[in-house]
């Protein structure tokens, strides 16, 4: 069972899909007599995006409409919302350099930036990007190998958190209305990161608990669906993928998953931030719920980046959270003005920071150190 799990895992697919999209010495001459298939599947993804597009666009036009309301916000909190996503980017940054072992600065920042712009203009976006980060890395000298087994133990532990913050809303939800007080809700934040940490740093060392995660979403799937073919190896394949995420960290795990924690609260907290500039104090744990659905159309592979897609989604859930629909469509233009397209450019400060060309590591220093 465990193999029959593998062969169907979302590792074992990112390995595959960075491998597919990389000119690998061992896979050119395969990828020469794909190239008609490719090509054929590229206009097919290129169709289904001109349609998608055309079909959430007034979504996009009405979250763009509120772009003169920007003066609603001060200086100081679009300051702060842009300092909270260089902290979303230094937190990927480092997470990048543990699953590398401790590779240097330069190329693990030019890559998150060059792939992250690449992955929000192109369709698909997310195996695209990854691609261009394998490309970068191996340019600086780094082992293919090791780079398609870091970059995939990365994206499974950043989409496992964001796949399970949901989980963390629900018993906050159930309580009473919060206080606004500042420092009551910066001691919140602090000790549900440090909750965060706490819960998946068990998980990623023991299995009774995660095979348990995986009997009972098994069992809530196969009642929900009882026409489907029922799962039967959800435990093993998240055992499987735990024990992908650890071999891929090595022993720096903890400040990994520190790290990657840090990435999804901080993103959160620009969306607060962007409501509380407006004079908007929904629940947290409602709008957490309402940012993790938005982050999940986000991974609708039919528009670059989810457009389109997050800014309806986001907007209705933030609306169902208890925003005013204007004050929604606004806090969600900013978020994203942030988040999205503020990274566009920076995409050419990666570009111009890659290196050029392998530069193999002398034999006394490896490319760990």
């Amino acid at each position: 069972m465990a193999d029959e799990a593998a062969v169907h895992s979302i590792g074992d697919r990112l390995e595959r899909a960075i491998q597919r999209h990389a000119d690998t010495p061992g896979e050119i001459s395969r990828g020469e007599r794909e190239k008609p298939r490719s090509l054929r599947r590229n206009v097919i993804w290129l169709a289904i995006t001109v349609v998608s597009l055309y079909l959430v666009f007034p979504s996009l036009l009405d979250t763009f409409a509120s772009w003169h309301q920007i003066t609603r916000f001060s200086t100081v909190s679009l300051l702060v919302m842009f300092c909270l996503q260089v902290g979303v980017c230094a937190c990927l940054w480092d997470l990048q350099r543990v699953a590398l072992h401790g590779v240097r600065w330069r190329p693990v920042i030019a890559a998150q930036l060059a792939s992250n712009a690449l992955s929000n203009i192109a369709p698909g976006g997310g195996p695209v990007g990854a691609t261009l980060q394998y490309r970068i890395f191996v340019a600086a000298g780094l082992d293919g190998p090791t780079v398609v087994s870091s970059l995939t133990a990365v994206n499974l532990l950043v989409f496992a958190i964001v796949l399970g913050l949901p989980v963390f809303a629900i018993p906050f939800a159930l309580r009473g209305p919060v206080s606004h007080n500042l420092l009551e809700a910066a001691v919140a934040g602090v000790i549900a990161f440090a909750a965060m940490v706490a819960v998946w740093a068990f998980l990623l060392r023991t299995d009774r608990p995660l095979a348990w995660v995986g009997r009972v979403a098994q069992s809530a799937r196969n009642r929900i669906r009882r026409h489907a073919t029922p799962l039967t190896d959800l435990p093993q394949r998240l055992l499987t993928e735990r024990d992908r995420i650890n071999a891929g960290l090595g022993a720096r795990w903890e400040r990994a998953l520190a790290t990657a924690v840090g990435r999804w609260l901080l993103d959160f907290v620009t969306l607060l931030a962007a409501l509380a500039a407006i004079g908007s104090h929904p629940r947290p744990s409602l709008a957490l719920m309402a940012f993790c659905g938005a982050k999940a159309l986000g991974n609708i592979p039919v528009t670059p980046g989810g457009l389109g897609f997050v800014e309806a989604g986001m907007t209705a859930l933030l609306a169902l959270a208890g925003v005013d629909p204007a004050d929604a469509v606004l806090a969600t233009f900013v978020y994203r003005l942030f988040s999205y397209w503020l990274p566009l450019p920076f995409g050419l400060v990666g570009i111009a920071l890659a290196p050029r060309s392998a530069t193999p590591p002398p034999e006394s220093e490896p490319a760990s150190s």
